[in-house]
């Protein structure tokens, strides 16, 4: 992924709104949700300000949007969120695969050196 289509991703996500419709099409899979339910879910109005948004991830490659009769449904592009993903974690541990069990990513335990120098 390039830089300016994760800054694009990001940018989309980067709203209230937009990231709660995002994480409740992930939530609900490929086939997605009519625009409809996805109000009625978050508790919005199902008006131009919630177009707007869904339009601003389809832009961003975040989602997809379909026509099934007179309803309009959008699911997550979830090829773009990995990439996103992956992007995001490429240099995870200075390059070096993480290891789920071994917990390669892990935050370095805190010593109390470092601990002492925060309190001084």
């Amino acid at each position: 992924m390039e830089l300016t289509t994760a800054t694009a991703a990001l940018g989309a996500l980067a709203h209230e709104t937009r990231l709660q419709v995002f994480r409740l099409l992930v939530r609900a899979g490929r086939e997605g949700l009519p625009v409809g339910r996805i109000a009625e879910e978050l508790g919005v109005a199902a008006d131009g300000r919630l177009s707007f948004h869904l339009k601003e991830l389809v832009a961003a490659g975040l989602a997809v949007s379909r026509q099934e009769g007179r309803f309009v449904y959008y699911a997550t592009q979830y090829e773009a969120m990995n990439a996103l993903l992956q992007f995001l974690t490429e240099d995870c541990c200075g390059g070096v695969p993480c290891d789920a069990e071994a917990a390669a990513c892990a935050p370095a335990a805190k010593t109390k050196t470092a601990s002492r120098r925060k309190s001084a």
